[in-house]
């Protein structure tokens, strides 16, 4: 049997599948172009949102630099607080919305959100925030404006500065820097020292790329300013007492969040040879330890957080909340200065920066000479024009000092008092300072701050 092909059906029959093949193939090439097309345009419009929202924030933080309490972007109402954004010729082509969560109590921090957004595709969003804050004088563990010797008993966990020299034979975990490029060390400061001229920082301590010379120095002067303004908020809002007619007053704090407040009315004598002598060498006759007091109340602890005293006070305790404790007296003459004293443990209930206490003395912190054996301060503490110290007593020697927080000080500051050769004589053996970093951006209500915001977060959030 025979069988007649025909060729032009089977050619026919290829050109049409053939045809077919060509078309998908074009229509898939040409979707994956679109496709490809619209995801670039999304990528490039994300980009640009993401952009436009780090111009938000980037606005906002120059807005603070100008008007650092202004949390409203200077409309006085709520936000958010939108802007149109501009390209290089006029046009707008997006939007940020920012959102600005003000600095909460006792912290310096400002949180500020900006959603970002073009005109071409606004459901495309970006958000990114920012956290800002100004450090606080608490941001270093020692802060002085004198020269300094740290010994090779001492240790220092936060960063120290000293307006003057540093002799430094400790250990450090930060930055101990001196405004000094050299400096006169005097025979007070240990063997080496007999007035000859040292670099700004030197000594047997380190490690040693933590030791930095010079850098800006710090004014001392501006505190005044914050005394007078704790002494205004303790007034209107907070706790506030004028002179005692007596000895001072002595705060008790306790863990429940109230304090006993009493008049010291007479002090323990200073037993032989009948003085102490202060860092100056200067003798001094008058008693530091309270002998006989009156209760006069129990106090809830204010809800700004801010007590002052016009006059010399003596404060332990455990401490519940922020708290800010200034002393002095107005209009501010040297011949009034009056002193904090600190005669037992100041202890926080917790160290998770729920707690903290600032001590603002417009003349010495001191710890008398009946201080315990072993004793902890947990305070952010300054003496304004005087020192940080505990008094030589003669063959009063004690073993353990440890401070969970800071210490600034005008003059020379110590709490040891050691022989040329470094051997302990008077106060306490061993020193350890552990700064407390909840201090740097949350510090006691009140407590001097920087003047410039320090970025401490950046992130995009969903």
């Amino acid at each position: 049997m025979r069988i007649k092909k025909n060729p032009g059906t089977i050619l026919l029959t290829a050109l049409v599948f053939g045809a077919i093949a060509i078309t998908m193939i074009f229509n898939g090439v040409a979707v994956f172009g679109v496709m490809e097309n619209k995801a670039a345009h999304f990528k490039h419009n994300s980009e640009q949102a993401f952009q436009i929202a780090e111009a938000g924030v980037e606005y906002y933080r120059w807005h603070l630099a100008h008007y650092g309490s202004d949390y409203t972007d200077g409309t006085g109402g709520a936000g958010p607080y939108v802007h149109d954004y501009k390209n290089k010729d006029g046009q707008v082509i997006g939007q940020f919305s920012l959102a600005i969560t003000p600095p909460a109590f006792g912290s310096s921090i400002v949180t500020i959100t900006s959603t970002g957004y073009t005109a071409e595709q606004p459901n495309t969003k970006r958000k990114l925030q920012m956290r800002l804050g100004f450090p606080s004088l608490a941001d270093y563990a020692f802060l002085t404006n004198s020269d300094v010797w740290i010994g090779d008993n001492e240790s220092i966990h936060g960063k120290l500065h000293a307006n003057g020299g540093i002799r430094f034979d400790g250990t450090a975990d930060a930055p101990i820097t001196s405004a000094k490029p050299t400096y006169v060390c005097k025979p007070v400061f240990g063997n080496g020292c007999n007035n000859t001229v040292k670099p700004g920082v030197w000594g047997s301590g380190g490690p040693s790329e933590f030791l930095k010379f010079p850098v800006p120095a710090f004014d001392f002067g501006a505190i005044t300013i914050d005394l007078s303004d704790i002494r205004s908020g303790a007034q209107t809002g907070g706790f506030y007492r004028s002179s005692s007619g007596s000895r001072g007053y002595h705060i008790k704090f306790k863990s429940n969040g109230t304090f006993d407040f009493y008049k010291v009315t007479s002090l323990r004598s200073v037993p032989s040879p009948g003085y102490g002598k202060d860092v100056d060498d200067v003798k001094h006759y008058e008693s530091y330890d309270v002998s006989a007091e009156t209760l006069l109340g129990n106090y809830v602890n204010p809800s700004n957080g801010l007590i002052f005293i016009e006059d010399q006070v003596w404060v332990e305790g455990t401490v519940k909340g922020h708290i800010t404790i200034g002393s002095g007296k107005f209009p501010v003459n040297p011949n009034t200065y009056t002193t904090i004293v600190i005669p037992n443990n100041i202890l926080y209930t917790t160290k998770d920066g729920t707690d903290s206490l600032g001590l603002i003395a417009q003349k010495h912190i001191l710890i008398p000479r009946y201080s315990p054996n072993n004793l902890e301060i947990d305070a952010a503490v300054i003496a304004q024009n005087g020192s940080a110290q505990r008094f030589y007593y003669t063959g009063n020697i004690l073993d353990n000092l440890t401070i969970y927080g800071s210490v600034v000080s005008n003059g020379v500051w110590t709490w040891s008092w050691v022989t040329q050769g470094g051997s302990v004589v008077s106060g306490y053996r061993n020193t350890v300072t552990n700064y407390d970093t909840n201090l740097t951006y949350n510090p006691p209500p009140s407590f001097p701050m920087g003047t410039e915001y320090h970025v401490i977060s950046w992130r995009e959030i969903k």
